[in-house]
């Protein structure tokens, strides 16, 4: 009972850090809503977090300033000021220092960012009381892309029934990656995917295996094959911690579960599973586990 109270001392810290992450927070105001000392309540917040409040809160304002960032129509001194940050070049520094490049460089090229996602404290502790997760595990932090995919055609091979890629294996074989790693056009690596309804074929599995490959492809198409179009979306990709390359089974099932209770409305998202597949990556232990879901502006 005690440590649930310690938890849900935290939970209310962050519940008071997300409700004022436009306004200036202190330490006072914090171990208020805690109900403990501001001391106390400062390690209780990183001994369940892993973060120190202020390097919590600093990282959500830089995440959410991303994400108005990649919005565009804003300017960078209104998106410092609005996160509470004292001047534009202390914005500039954090953010660069948070992200590697500088805000300007980033509402200009929109490249792919990890941004922080935290965990909630009794969301945590819960999954901690089911056996979910380990307190060895760094599970407070998710790394988060949001990426822009242009309008591009895709070359895939269709199962009949299968739902996963053993089932897939199972029905047709699992040479298909080899044969989609030659196909040299290929925009990015090969992709297992869950195909939403408007994809598939009458008959046909929703698990698939393909590659995409420019919008003006004209090279052959393995025999056996198809090719469709793609519409252009944006596609939120999740990438899970290095694991064991014989342990690759876990690490998706980790993501999985990270990725199930996730709110994607935090960062002015919501889930447009019929924009395009759902998609994962060869699961290789160096990278950690990627998967990757599409998404649209919560205001479009």
């Amino acid at each position: 009972m005690e440590h649930w109270q310690k938890v849900m001392a935290v939970q209310r810290m962050q519940d008071y850090i997300s409700a004022h992450i436009r306004k200036p927070i202190t330490l006072a105001e914090l171990a208020k809503s805690a109900g403990y000392s501001p001391w106390h309540s400062a390690r209780l917040f990183k001994e369940l977090t892993g973060r120190p409040p202020f390097d919590y809160i600093r990282a959500i304002r830089l995440s959410k300033a991303a994400s108005k960032l990649h919005d565009g129509g804003v300017r960078v001194v209104d998106v410092a000021l609005d996160f509470v940050f004292d001047s534009h070049e202390g914005f500039t520094r954090a953010f660069s220092k948070q992200f590697g490049l500088s805000p300007r460089v980033y509402k200009r090229e929109k490249p792919p960012l990890k941004l922080f996602m935290p965990m909630k404290a009794r969301d945590y502790y819960l999954r901690l009381q089911r056996g979910e997760e380990t307190m060895t595990k760094n599970a407070n932090t998710v790394f988060v892309q949001v990426v822009n995919r242009p309008e591009r055609k895709l070359i895939l091979k269709r199962g009949k029934k299968a739902a996963h890629y053993f089932e897939y294996c199972e029905e047709v074989g699992c040479e298909i990656w080899e044969i989609l790693t030659d196909i040299k056009a290929a925009l990015y690596e090969p992709i297992g995917m869950w195909l939403p309804q408007s994809f598939r074929s009458q008959g046909t599995s929703e698990y698939a295996q393909g590659v995409e490959v420019p919008i003006d492809y004209k090279g052959s198409v393995p025999k056996g094959f198809e090719i469709i179009t793609l519409p252009a979306c944006q596609m939120m990709v999740f990438q899970g911690p290095p694991f064991d390359d014989d342990k690759f089974e876990d690490a998706i099932g980790e993501l999985w579960k990270v990725m199930k209770t996730y709110d994607p409305s935090i960062y002015g998202f919501e889930w447009a599973d019929e924009d395009a597949p759902r998609f994962q990556l060869m699961p290789m232990g160096y990278r950690g586990y990627i998967e990757a879901r599409a998404v649209r502006p919560v205001n479009q």
